[in-house]
Order: C-alpha cells, then sequence, then structure tokens
C-alpha cells in the first residue's frame, strides 16, 4: 500500500504574506499617479471591486487601488468603469460578482449563470415581479431600448411609503430595472452621483463579449474559483466561494475538481481547523512592507471569518449598529502595517470645514503605539491630501488619539 503524500504546511506567517502579496501588497506603490491601464490591470488581479453607496469617507470602490498604488486620479477609474460624465474608455462592468461590484469586462459572460439562475440567485423582489408583472418588466425594457439610458425615475413609477427595518424602498419601475440588470438584458451605461444609469446590455458590453459562447455553469464556476484563488493566494473553500458568492454546493464541487487536476494545491496552515488551497504560481515574499487603510468592502478583509484566520482581528463594519452599541464608530478602516493589521480609525471626510475628520483611532493589542501613530498619521496626511481635503482633524477617541493628535496636531 503507497502511502498518500503529505499534504505541506504552512506557518501562518507564510500564509499571510501569500496572501497580501495575492491581493497586490507586494510592491512599492509607484513613484507616480499610475496609469488607467495599471488601474485596470490591478482591478484584473483582483477580479472584483465591490461597491457600496455609503460615502461618509470616500466610496468603497475608490479605496482598494488607492491602498495598493497610493494617490491616483480617480477621473481614471471612473472612465474604465463607465462613471460620470467624461469621456469612457470602458474596461470595467458592473454586474452582482460579488455584490455590487465592478469586473473586468472579459468576465462578464461568466456570470450568465446566475442571470438565468434569477429565481434563486436573486432576493424575492427581483425574482418574483417577472411573474407577477411579466408586462411591467416587458414595458421597461421596451422603454430602456427607446430612451436609454436611463434613471430609475425614468420609468415614470412612484417610490412606496418607507417601511422600517427596510434598506431599500424601491418602486416598481426600479424592481423591474434590476430584474433586468440581474438577468443581463441590461447594463449599468454609467453612475453619475453614483445613482445607476440602465441601458440595454448591447450598448453596455462590446459586441465582441456578447459572442462569447455562453459556458457551462460548471465551467464558469470553476473560472471564477481560479479567479478567487488567484487573488486570495491561500485559502479556505468558504473563502473562496465567497469572493463570487457561488452557492455553498457548487463551491465544494468546483473546488474539489480543481484540486483533483492539479490546479489548487491543498495545505495545512497552523492553526487553521479547515483545509486549506493554495495557488501553485502564488508569491511567497520573505517579508512585506505595506502600509495601508483598508475599505471595510476590500477584498482583503470582506469575508470576517478570513480576517480572524490570517491576522487574528475582529472586525465588525458597524454602519447598521445602533449608535450606543458601537465598540469602534460608524464606518471604520482598518491599518495594514507590514504585515499586520495594526490599528483601526474611524473616518469620515467633512467637506463643509475642508477636513478628514478622525473620529476614533484604536491600537490593537501589544503594538508599538508611538511607531504605529507615526505611520498612521503619514497615511492619514496622504489620503486627506488625495481627497482634496486640506487638514485632519483628531477627535480624542481612542487610545491612539493622543499620538496622532501630537504628530498631526
Amino acid at each position: 500500500m503507497i502511502d498518500a503524500p503529505a499534504v505541506p504546511k504552512l506557518s501562518l506567517a507564510s500564509a499571510r504574506r501569500i496572501a497580501l502579496a495575492a491581493q497586490g501588497f507586494c510592491r512599492p506603490r509607484p513613484a507616480k499617479p499610475p496609469s488607467a491601464g495599471r488601474i485596470a490591470a490591478l482591478v484584473e488581479q483582483l477580479g472584483v471591486l465591490q461597491l457600496d453607496s455609503v460615502n461618509v469617507f470616500s466610496r468603497a470602490h475608490y479605496m482598494p487601488a488607492f491602498s495598493r498604488l497610493g494617490p491616483y486620479d480617480r477621473a481614471r477609474l471612473d472612465r474604465i468603469a463607465g462613471h460620470g460624465l467624461g469621456r469612457i474608455d470602458r474596461r470595467l462592468v458592473e454586474y452582482w460578482a460579488h455584490e455590487a461590484s465592478l469586473i473586468p469586462i472579459e468576465l462578464h459572460p461568466l456570470f450568465r449563470w446566475r442571470m438565468a439562475d434569477v429565481d434563486r440567485e436573486a432576493w424575492r423582489s427581483i425574482s418574483r415581479i417577472a411573474r407577477n408583472q411579466p408586462e411591467l418588466v416587458a414595458e421597461t425594457l421596451e422603454l430602456v431600448a427607446e430612451k436609454g439610458p436611463i434613471r430609475a425615475r425614468d420609468t415614470g413609477a412612484v417610490r412606496p411609503p418607507s417601511r422600517p427595518g427596510h434598506m431599500w424602498n424601491w418602486h416598481e419601475g426600479k424592481v423591474a430595472l434590476e430584474h433586468l440588470f440581474f438577468t443581463g438584458r441590461v447594463g449599468a451605461a454609467r453612475r453619475v452621483n453614483f445613482e445607476r444609469l440602465y441601458d440595454t446590455i448591447e450598448r453596455v458590453v462590446p459586441a465582441a463579449i456578447l459572442a462569447v459562447p455562453t459556458p457551462d455553469p460548471e465551467d464558469a464556476q470553476r473560472e471564477l474559483v481560479r479567479i478567487a484563488a488567484r487573488a486570495l493566494g491561500v485559502a479556505t473553500e468558504p473563502d473562496l466561494g465567497d469572493y463570487f458568492r457561488l452557492p455553498r454546493a457548487a463551491s465544494k464541487a468546483r473546488v474539489a475538481e480543481l484540486v483533483a487536476s492539479g490546479e489548487l494545491l491543498p495545505v495545512e496552515v497552523k492553526g487553521w481547523t479547515a483545509p486549506a488551497y493554495l495557488w501553485p504560481d502564488a508569491r511567497r515574499p520573505r517579508r512585506l512592507h505595506a502600509r495601508a487603510l483598508l475599505s471595510p468592502f476590500d477584498s482583503l478583509i470582506w469575508f470576517r471569518q478570513r480576517t480572524e484566520r490570517l491576522f487574528d482581528f475582529h472586525y465588525r463594519i458597524e454602519i447598521y449598529t445602533p449608535a450606543l452599541k458601537r465598540v469602534y464608530g460608524y464606518y471604520v478602516l482598518p491599518f495594514l502595517l507590514g504585515e499586520t493589521l495594526v490599528a483601526r480609525v474611524d473616518l469620515k471626510s467633512d467637506r463643509q470645514r475642508d477636513a478628514l475628520l478622525v473620529q476614533g483611532a484604536f491600537a490593537e493589542d501589544g503594538v508599538d503605539q508611538a511607531h504605529v501613530a507615526r505611520e498612521l498619521a503619514a497615511e492619514l496626511n496622504l489620503v486627506a491630501t488625495w481627497l482634496g481635503l486640506k487638514r485632519v482633524a483628531i477627535a480624542r477617541r481612542g487610545d491612539l488619539a493622543g499620538a496622532l493628535a501630537a504628530i498631526i496636531g
């Protein structure tokens, strides 16, 4: 009887460096503002940028590029994403990839299985409207074809009264548009002030992409797991499945297939109870010197269980937590220094005061607070300048606030 080969073992520190490198933190930030091509290459490396409507500090999709590349011209990201009113050089397109997301336009066909499975993949109101009001969906598509790009308000539908406990208060016209968007018949032509403008998919996605044969669902999901594995470096099966929000059964099956074909390598990571899988071409740096503020929606940390496993960092966004029950604040960003998450700061961009407000600053246990404060102060000044704010203002909340205030003034 031949013994099965031993599964390679990784230290937690090694796994952390592999993950950081895969997420784009292994190289120094460029000395000059990156080009649109360099920004697009980063999105291709990550596979996805999550969108989010909260704008208390900065739009979520802008921050991952800043975290990795430093100050850049946000108009360049707008241009390749089709946002704003300026010139468009579309290289990214919106779809429900992780959540609402920007993805490289070439990946759009990989989500046709999700578009076709709206009843199981979409939330109830989106799937239900096509059954209950098919004529409304058809009329909305005709309106988009005739008038697009259109806003949701252009459907003429009236917003219903708000309901306590409901995050979105969509009228029927918006729901119909979202059904059409989910099923791939319309796309996001652009966003203006973050409001989505809808147009027919033929006017959003290039004909060459639309002409790509529809892959079998299993093949598409397998490719999405490959992209996730490359972007994560080393990961558990739930990590891989969560990256593009695959159904759990599909995630398990696709990961098993990639292991069987040798495209994913089983490994053991010290301290992890679940099996892990290594992307064979993942970089394995011996050390990293990263420094970055991380959006709550950054792909490095968006799966909170993985964040705890990798960094021993318990993180929950408290936007929807009542103010009196918040531990750290409304919009808290972890601070990455070297290979570790060393602090967290509650940030707000106050345009009236022309200031970046640090409403709370908290160090992790065991860190050198003086060193962390110096590095964090430098990063806060850098991000404030990038956002066009003249100063950083420190509130006296949190154990790191005093040291920050002494540096920044």
